[in-house]
């Protein structure tokens, strides 16, 4: 692995047999990690909002799912 630094970016530099399983999450991660970087929000506003997600999607399909 070789892991560069310009101006502008990191390079990071893999060899090709790498886990692309592996490979996906931490990209995943890294896009998490850059969205988020100049977020405000707090955890606590974050698990209220996934709460209100949830409980709004479990109203709106509870009756197609429990018979």
């Amino acid at each position: 692995m070789i892991i560069e630094r310009t101006d502008d970016e990191v390079i990071i530099r893999l060899p090709s047999n790498i886990n692309t399983e592996g490979l996906q999450n931490l990209i995943d991660f890294l896009t998490y990690k850059e969205a988020t970087a100049d977020s405000k929000a707090k955890q606590a506003d974050v698990d209220t909002l996934v709460n209100e997600v949830k409980n709004g999607w479990w109203a709106k399909n509870k009756d197609r799912l429990i018979k």
